[in-house]
């Protein structure tokens, strides 16, 4: 279906108006039924198909604000419309822009808020359109928004604190390696040819690194190949199956990094469970919602499991205090607290807000341990070079 601009003459003087229909003509037909005489009929061009061409990004941040200013005016007594209209002006982003005046547009046309965002599939989640639906089957739009936007800003500031542990690490590892290719390209070639004229026997450790040097000056395109397809391995790893499946299962064995695996996944879910419960969601529809957010597959078995269950009518702490070795056991123990009490959703909430603050330690613990142990392979690293290279050179100087 179309939207036309009608224009029309009756008792009542001339109006204007937008239309939902066919073709123009099928409009103009149904509205000289009613005995109206129309004037003109124009086609009304959809103002979101513009942004098709729009690469922009909208960003968590964006979700975040937009959650949380709509629950505040929603609670100021403002209309839906007048808030998307709002944002809509104050927004500099082009992209956001187009998409919230599409919502509008549709909002404005009596669809359902949540029925617009689905409009988006791009840039609203299942989580954030099934949060909103709730909020308008309960009549509580804004307290669900408000919750929505508390879940969305502790899941991104979780993410950030682990990446940002991560940033140091990363650092010294890329000037590690530039250094390091730079000397194979420029230092040890001249090495080798002072060792070659003196015609001095080499050492092991000192022939491996003329063998990489070598292979840096004269085989480029084999080593960027390697590195790509490393690169390629890492970045696209996940969304092959099979190969998805080996690093979840990797991630889960590699000595630190799996218990903040561990107690990261344990407090997305905890965070979206709850707030998925505390905004009227269906108990078995807040359990599917929850393992598409869950990233490592063998989490989300555990998750999309206890939903089975609980259509069987056994309790959800069950599943959970049975896989102890991915979830820890204070989930499953705090899960069947909240089952005895009847606030589920409360105690998951302790649950988030507990292994938040525990990963966020342990990613600072992480930042100081691994300082040293850096120092420490920055400093075998140049310490083996340092050997190598200069071993040839007391030879030389032994046999004078």
């Amino acid at each position: 279906m179309s939207h036309f601009k009608i224009k029309i003459e009756d008792a009542l003087g001339l109006h204007e108006s937008v239309v939902e229909g066919k073709d123009k003509f099928a409009v103009y037909r149904d509205t000289k039924k009613l005995g109206a005489n129309v004037i003109s009929v124009q086609e009304v061009k959809e103002k979101r198909r513009k942004i098709e061409f729009d690469f922009g990004k909208i960003t968590a941040q964006d979700k975040i604000l937009f959650a949380k200013n709509a629950s505040a005016m929603l609670r100021a007594g403002l209309t839906l419309s007048r808030i998307l209209s709002v944002m809509e002006r104050q927004t500099k982003k082009k992209k956001l822009k187009g998409v919230l005046d599409s919502i509008n547009e549709s909002v404005r046309s009596g669809r359902n808020f949540s029925d617009a965002l689905r409009d988006h599939p791009k840039h609203f989640s299942h989580i954030f359109i099934s949060m909103v639906k709730a909020g308008e089957e309960s009549g509580n739009l804004a307290e669900s928004l408000s919750i929505l936007g508390e879940q969305m800003e502790q899941v991104y500031l979780l993410k950030k604190k682990i990446k940002g542990a991560m940033l140091y690490p990363a650092i010294v590892l890329t000037i590690m390696i530039i250094v390091g290719v730079l000397l194979m390209i420029f230092i040890v070639p001249t090495l080798t040819a002072t060792f070659t004229e003196l015609g001095v026997e080499l050492p092991t450790s000192t022939k491996i690194i003329i063998g990489i040097s070598d292979l840096f000056r004269y085989h480029p395109v084999l080593l960027l190949l390697i590195a790509g397809i490393c690169a390629s391995f890492f970045v696209f790893g996940k969304k092959i199956e099979g190969m998805k499946r080996y690093i979840d299962w990797l991630v889960l064995r590699i000595p630190v990094v799996k218990n903040i695996a561990k107690e990261s996944t344990s407090a997305r879910m905890a965070r979206t469970l709850s707030s998925l419960l505390s905004s009227g969601v269906d108990f078995v529809m807040a359990l599917t919602i929850t393992a598409d957010v869950v990233e490592n597959s063998y989490h989300k078995e555990i998750i999309l499991e206890a939903k089975n269950r609980v259509e069987k009518g056994a309790p959800i702490s069950e599943i959970f205090m049975q896989n102890e070795h991915l979830f820890p056991s204070y989930v499953g123990e705090m899960m069947n607290v909240g089952e005895e009490t009847g606030k589920l959703a409360e105690m998951l909430r302790g649950v988030a807000v507990y292994y938040e603050n525990e990963v966020s330690q342990k990613t600072k613990d992480m930042s100081t341990v691994i300082e040293p142990v850096l120092m420490v392979m920055i400093g075998l690293g140049v310490g083996f070079f340092a050997i190598s290279m200069i071993s040839p050179t007391y030879s030389v100087l032994n046999n004078i």
